[in-house]
């Protein structure tokens, strides 16, 4: 074999060996001999081999689980909590350049302010904010990842674990606010039956008509039973018509 044509194969090879091809969602930082060159930006790209080398970082969203912290709250109740964190690379140079592992240096960030947040309230702020606990954890964290080139999208706490007597204490503790809201309602409902009855009251007594009427209308209630039978001990047309005119008529 020749070594023209051994050296035209040795320098495609040699081509093709630096050929990269950089995504649009990647940024690509060079390195020559180890040194910092430039960043890539998204295509078709070609490094010298051997010489030159590439590290890839990914700046889209990435999510990142807060693996489950136990926590004493304020209120000294045990409980494990867990998050997921939101975050974008900024600048690919100083998320590679300036810390080792970004990743786990923001998880490692975010269990210790999860720990820090939650630990300085009571348990029913966590329980019922938890939207500003997560902006409260997002402010601790973006505070360091500023220099990283990193920006903290958000921070959200998923689950709370609670020890079993705390779920059971809850549930009681819910049961008897249900009870009172029921007798409070139930004495409402009393007090205005009674005014409505009081009035109804009132205005029978102006009439002995309506008195009557309204005894027909109870005896036909109990007749509609068939099962009562109605005894009266005088016929009813001996009852006084107007008992407030004779009272009148007496003085």
């Amino acid at each position: 074999m020749a070594p023209p044509f051994i050296l035209s194969i040795m320098l495609i090879l040699f081509l093709l060996a630096g050929i990269r091809v950089v995504f649009e969602y990647k940024r690509a930082l060079k390195f020559r001999f180890g040194k910092y060159v430039k960043t890539l930006q998204p295509g078709f790209r070609w490094i010298i081999p051997i010489v030159e080398s590439i590290q890839v970082v990914d700046i889209r969203v990435i999510t990142i689980n807060i693996v489950s912290q136990e926590v004493m709250t304020e209120d000294n109740v045990p409980c494990s909590i867990d998050g997921v964190v939101f975050f974008k690379i900024n600048d690919p140079e100083k998320a590679v350049l300036e810390v080792e592992e970004y990743r786990f240096a923001i998880t490692q960030l975010a269990q210790a302010a999860l720990r820090d947040v939650c630990g300085k309230v009571e348990l029913d702020t966590i329980l019922s904010k938890r939207e500003e606990m997560g902006k409260n954890i997002k402010a601790i964290v973006e505070l360091e990842t500023k220099e990283w080139g990193i920006e903290i999208i958000d921070v959200k706490i998923k689950d709370i674990q609670l020890p079993e007597n705390m779920k059971r204490m809850m549930a009681n503790q819910a049961e008897a606010e249900r009870s009172r809201r029921a007798r409070i309602i139930l004495a409402l409902a009393e007090e205005q039956a009674a005014g409505k009855l009081l009035e109804a009251g009132k205005l029978i007594d102006q009439s002995p008509s309506a008195i009557k009427l309204r005894l027909y209308q109870t005896l036909s209630n109990i007749a509609a039973e068939k099962n009562s039978t109605i005894l009266f001990p005088f016929p009813e047309e001996v009852l006084p018509r107007n008992p407030v005119k004779k009272t009148k008529n007496k003085k």
